[in-house]
């Protein structure tokens, strides 16, 4: 049977920070998912993920969208404490900074499992070293983005002291090496659904 939904739940309660959008902002989440909606999506996203959530028998988890077929595109890489999850599809590439083209559905979805205790400044040094991870890994592979218009990240790890995950600290490295890892993955899977 295929998986249309991606559920991934904790062992313990972690902390979050992320732009999802089911409890996404600074949360402490018991789990995260990402949830296969069709291309022309266009429902009320709070309920349906809240509805998502009570069907699968979920609570306090954070919540990532996407068109794109999760037992296709779904790639997941570790390096040291740092495991990652990643969907892609990239039909919409943009550059930050420029007026993006038309709206078409495509996301690259990073959820990030740390095996660390990180203060909230730390979880915010995570999400800017995945991107720039993420934005690397596209210009490698040709693409002429920094991302597409509609991407989701999301960062979980335990309360701690450590303070810093940039790319200049063993975490941050691991952080970038995981997260390019799995998305080359993803892009090349994307890839093979398109023909």
């Amino acid at each position: 049977m295929r998986r249309k939904h991606h559920i991934h739940p904790f062992e313990e309660e972690m902390l979050s920070l992320s732009n999802a959008p089911h409890n996404g902002g600074l949360f402490k989440a018991r789990g995260f998912f990402f949830m296969h909606v069709h291309k022309n999506y266009g429902g009320d996203y709070r309920r349906d993920c809240r509805e998502f959530e009570r069907l699968n028998g979920l609570k306090n988890y954070v919540g990532f969208m996407t068109a794109a077929d999760i037992e296709d595109v779904l790639a997941c890489a570790k390096a040291g404490k740092v495991e990652a999850h990643v969907t892609a599809g990239i039909t919409n590439p943009a550059i930050a900074g420029e007026t993006p083209p038309p709206w078409r559905p495509g996301t690259i979805n990073i959820a990030l499992i740390i095996d660390e205790g990180l203060s909230v400044g730390a979880i915010a040094n995570a999400i800017m070293t995945a991107t720039e991870a993420k934005t690397y890994t596209l210009l490698k592979l040709g693409y002429n983005a920094t991302g597409t218009t509609s991407d989701g990240i999301g960062v979980f790890a335990r309360e701690g002291a450590v303070r810093w995950a940039g790319t200049a600290t063993e975490l941050g490295i691991s952080i970038g090496r995981a997260v390019r890892e799995a998305l080359e993955e993803s892009i090349r899977k994307w890839k093979k659904t398109r023909g």
